[in-house]
């Protein structure tokens, strides 16, 4: 059972230093061919976009394939990708370049996260869907860095060539130490979409699309942010990029160890201690200093908010795991496009200072939600923290 949700981390720390290892080098980019920083971020957001329009199809029609070749398949398109990426000649080879293996991506979300929540008894679920999550956290402590830092000591050439070699040894692992994973019992398409009656399925999605809009209408300008307020260089940025991505480590693990007493209460405190993180970043921002604290604390609270918001959205419909999780993936990836374009249009109208003011006005809509879904559960809000025996 661990070999199985190691394995299957170490694809995902593959596939997600594709999709957000571009967040430390937008500004090489946007200096290279010559666009501006908000038309760059498209790489992000275009990307997310994909994957929001056809995570459920996608899902349903590979749904008989082998989950193994399935997933081989999909690391090896990442793959291939960050080869065409590495060696475009212009803006749009790039954006369509990254945009091909987008299809595939919510695949390997659904099939991932589905079985690591059915290898383990339904309490430890939580647990064993964080363990696979934390190769979206290492990716973050060193694949999203180190594009950073490969890009300032070579190029951003560079940068893409790491990302296809992480990608090809993610594959070759996965066909190495893999066990064969068991097709679920075949669900007709219409019985799979009788989920989506469920009133606390949307609340719960509307709730995380704000939740992960919020996370990465200021993240995804997380290097331009240093660079223009903070007046750090490349290789300073680097450091910090690795400083979040240790600090989200241990909040990764903190996210899955109080989900399991209870969801609620934790996705609550995470919408706090986000917000006051991004008040933080406007009044600090321009601090050397302070700024390192708080890119500490950033990374330590902001990367358990996927993870939050996959659990509150699986546990509206277990019983149907692929499918909802293709549906998260798919509600997780509009937010970041949606954050990110948000984000980019602040700072085109109000400058880069500003951005971390959108996340707080999407966090204060999360909160809504997380406040009128309590209330429709008792009549009041309600939050009780479960104790473990």
């Amino acid at each position: 059972m661990k070999r199985t949700l190691y394995v299957l981390a170490l694809g995902i720390f593959g596939i997600a230093t594709t999709e957000f290892g571009i967040i430390g080098i937008l500004p090489q980019l946007s200096s290279a061919f010559h666009v501006s920083i908000d038309k760059a971020g498209w790489l992000l957001s275009a990307f997310a976009l994909i994957i929001a329009l056809f995570g459920p199809f996608m899902m349903m029609l590979v749904s008989s394939f082998d989950r193994k070749k399935t997933l081989a398949l999909v690391l090896a398109a990442f793959a291939v990708s960050n080869l065409i990426s590495a060696f475009s000649p212009n803006f749009n080879v790039l954006l369509i370049a990254r945009i091909l293996p987008a299809f595939l991506h919510p695949v390997f979300w659904s099939i991932g996260l589905a079985t690591a929540a059915k290898s383990v008894p339904a309490e430890q679920s939580p647990k064993a869907v964080g363990i696979v999550f934390a190769g979206f956290t290492i990716a973050s402590v060193f694949g999203i860095p180190l594009s950073a830092f490969i890009a300032d000591f070579l190029n951003w050439q560079a940068s893409f060539i790491l990302s296809a070699l992480i990608n090809v040894i993610s594959f070759a692992g996965l066909l190495w130490l893999l066990p064969p994973i068991h097709r679920p019992e075949k669900n007709k398409a219409t019985d799979q979409t009788k989920i989506f009656r469920k009133r606390i399925l949307w609340i719960n999605l509307i709730l995380a699309c704000l939740m992960i809009s919020a996370m990465y209408s200021t993240y995804g300008y997380m290097a331009v942010y240093l660079t223009q307020i903070t007046h750090m260089k490349g290789g300073e940025i680097s450091l910090m990029l690795l400083l979040f991505g240790i600090a989200g480590v241990a909040g990764n693990w903190l996210a899955g160890k109080y989900l399991s007493k209870n969801i609620d209460t934790t996705t609550l405190v995470f919408i706090v201690l986000l917000a006051i993180v991004h008040l933080l970043l406007f009044f600090f921002g321009s601090h050397f200093i302070p700024m390192v604290l708080m890119v500490f604390f950033w990374g330590l609270v902001h990367t358990g908010g996927f993870l939050i918001s996959n659990v509150n959205v699986t546990s509206s419909a277990p019983e149907a795991p692929e499918f909802v999780n293709s549906i998260f993936t798919s509600c997780g990836n509009l937010a970041v496009t949606i954050g990110s374009t948000v984000g980019g249009l602040t700072i085109a109208k109000a400058g880069i200072h500003q951005v971390p003011f959108t996340s707080i006005a999407l966090l204060v809509l999360s909160l809504g939600i997380l406040l009128m879904k309590n209330i429709g559960k008792t009549g009041t809000f309600q939050m009780k923290v479960k104790t473990q025996i």
